[in-house]
């Protein structure tokens, strides 16, 4: 089942970052406008972030969403993203 990315499409910086610290990911550190976050179970995800309102282009939460923290459509709808 894809995930339907145009519901995501107004998903802020700060939400995405709450449902990250709410699935077990917490921010290892930080440089500049870079934030890495990592699991316990090795998933680690970066985030390019100004400001916590910021939203994100299609592919940048698409390459977050399914290659870096590898959530479903059942995840997303569990954290409150859908």
């Amino acid at each position: 089942m894809s995930i339907n990315y145009s519901r995501l499409r107004s998903l802020r910086a700060r939400k995405l970052i709450r449902a990250l610290k709410k699935d077990g990911f917490y921010e290892e550190r930080s440089k500049g406008a870079l934030r890495l976050f990592k699991h316990i179970d090795g998933r680690r995800t970066t985030i390019h972030l100004h400001n916590m309102g910021q939203t994100f282009a299609i592919g940048t939460l698409k390459a977050i969403i399914e290659e870096q923290a590898r959530w479903t459509e059942t995840d997303l709808e569990r954290l409150g993203l859908l």
